[in-house]
């Protein structure tokens, strides 16, 4: 029964208007589907001065695409360096963590937007986060995989964040 609820939840999100990049990751993801579902629904903002933009996945954020056409990029990348896999780690271990990604961010893009990704049901604490702009899908990959990430959201540039599963 578990397996059944597991698969049906996972269709359901592979349905959605395309909600998950690389559908057939999802069916051979080792994240857990409750998992995968709070990352669906999370709120992804980023402050771009003055206003501080919600991204949600799968709905089109015209906010977003505003910068992205003033700036001449095609897409972005919203990632965070917070508890790897999802596992709680200790304040410090996440902010040098955080660092090194903004770092690391700056040589791939010059437009880098501070942000936090949120729980609407409150469960999980915010997690300091980065908008940055003009970030390919391949480079995105690498830099969630380099930090351990579960999952990126990505950006094309049609302004639609989509999850991207890493593992």
């Amino acid at each position: 029964m578990k397996f059944h609820a597991q698969a049906s939840l996972l269709h359901g999100l592979s349905q959605h208007n395309n909600t998950i990049i690389l559908d057939e990751s999802l069916k051979q993801s080792a994240i857990p589907a409750k998992l995968i579902q709070c990352y669906v629904a999370a709120h992804y903002q980023a402050r771009i001065d003055p206003d501080t933009l919600t991204l949600h996945i799968g709905q089109h954020c015209e906010p977003l695409s505003k910068p992205m056409q003033e700036y001449g990029t095609q897409c972005a990348l919203y990632i965070t360096a917070y508890n790897p896999h999802s596992q709680s780690q200790h304040i410090e271990t996440n902010l040098t963590a955080s660092k090194q990604l903004c770092d690391l961010l700056s040589s791939h893009s010059s437009h880098i937007f501070a942000g936090k990704s949120l729980d609407p049901a409150g469960k999980w604490p915010a997690e300091p986060s980065f908008l940055a702009l003009g970030i390919d899908l391949a480079t995105s990959k690498a830099l969630g995989r380099q930090f351990d990430q579960n999952a990126i959201v990505w950006i094309d540039f049609d302004a639609i964040p989509r999850l991207v599963l890493l593992r």
